[in-house]
């Protein structure tokens, strides 16, 4: 809202008038401007911290190296050995060893096309938050290009490309831009990455509040949360191998250290399941819900991990979201009573 200018008189100064105002001269009168309220909900674009070097990374490629030549001279000696006594088996043993390199370097080729992607994802998500808080209309479109070309060949995402193509020319704000590349091409793929997650989550609950056994409960947790890691990645930036599952399960471990969402206590529970349900729920019925519970962290972190851009418009999913179906058994639970 616009303010009306304060009009004083310019031989005396009126009291409690700011002193770093200068007045703007009309006549006998001054105008005196005021300075707006600086909004604070303006997001704070995140600094990307340098890396240091790190002994272990040291040791790591210096163990690395060193076992590689040793495989290299064992596989040569082997093969020269079966030359020397049959070479029929060392020609063997040659065709055999061809054939592993060319599967680890297919390996390697795909561990290294899911590592730039998920750098290429990061680094759209960083400059999207930038663009939010003061970017062109010029880099919201190249934003926007991107997410298209990211989603290309999803099906699911063919109407949500068009209509964002076609809405392009009608912005111009980068702001705006963004929104409209949220709703037209993320809204599907968050409404899918939602379900997974609250599907895996009572499951576990589910599995860990029937088994018999504390080790089945950790594998079958460990298990469901790399199937869930690996499946909410497929849903935004494909399906990683190994070693990219590897680094996506240290991302998502380092955003819930800094965003504190392992904690899991009883108001959590309260929160979820209702009330001081939690106190009436038998031990390994609270232990299934406590488990759930953290699966769905894990999930709702990944997808905070993989999501190609910010919460513009969207509201992001919160525990309540996914594991709001666990108040479902207070129904039961008060039904039997």
């Amino acid at each position: 809202m616009s303010k009306a200018p304060r009009a004083i008189r310019f031989d005396s100064q009126q009291p409690g008038e700011p002193a770093g105002d200068v007045p703007i001269r009309q006549g006998d009168l001054a105008i005196l401007p005021e300075s707006e309220p600086i909004d604070a909900a303006i997001p704070v674009v995140p600094v990307r911290s340098r890396r240091r070097f790190s002994w272990g990374s040291l040791f790591v490629a210096g163990l690395s190296g060193f076992l590689a030549l040793a495989a290299g001279v064992w596989v040569e000696n082997t093969i020269r050995s079966l030359m020397s006594q049959n070479p029929a088996l060392g020609y063997a043993a040659l065709v055999c060893a061809a054939v592993a390199t060319m599967a680890l370097v297919v390996m390697l080729a795909r561990v290294l096309r899911d590592i730039l992607r998920e750098r290429k994802v990061e680094a759209l998500r960083e400059r999207a938050v930038a663009a939010l808080v003061g970017g062109t209309p010029d880099e919201g479109r190249a934003i926007a290009d991107e997410l298209v070309s990211l989603y290309k060949r999803r099906a699911q995402t063919a109407q949500g490309r068009a209509a964002l193509q076609e809405a392009l020319p009608q912005l111009f704000a980068a702001r705006d831009i963004l929104t409209v590349a949220e709703r037209s091409l993320l809204a599907p793929l968050d409404a899918l990455a939602t379900a997974q997650i609250a599907q895996a989550a009572r499951r576990v609950s589910l599995v860990t509040a029937v088994s018999p056994r504390a080790l089945v409960d950790v594998v079958f947790v460990l298990v469901a949360c790399a199937r869930l890691l690996r499946s909410i990645a497929g849903i935004y930036a494909g399906r990683p191998g190994t070693l990219g599952l590897l680094r996506l399960t240290r991302q998502v471990l380092n955003h819930l250290v800094l965003t504190g969402g392992m904690a899991a206590g009883d108001a959590v529970i309260q929160q979820v399941v209702g009330q001081g349900l939690a106190a009436r729920l038998s031990a390994k019925l609270g232990e299934g819900v406590i488990n759930g519970m953290l699966t769905a962290r894990i999930g709702l972190a990944a997808l905070a991990v993989c999501r190609p851009l910010p919460f513009v418009e969207a509201v992001a999913p919160t525990l309540s979201d996914v594991a709001g179906d666990f108040g479902g058994w207070r129904g039961a639970k008060e039904a039997e009573a």
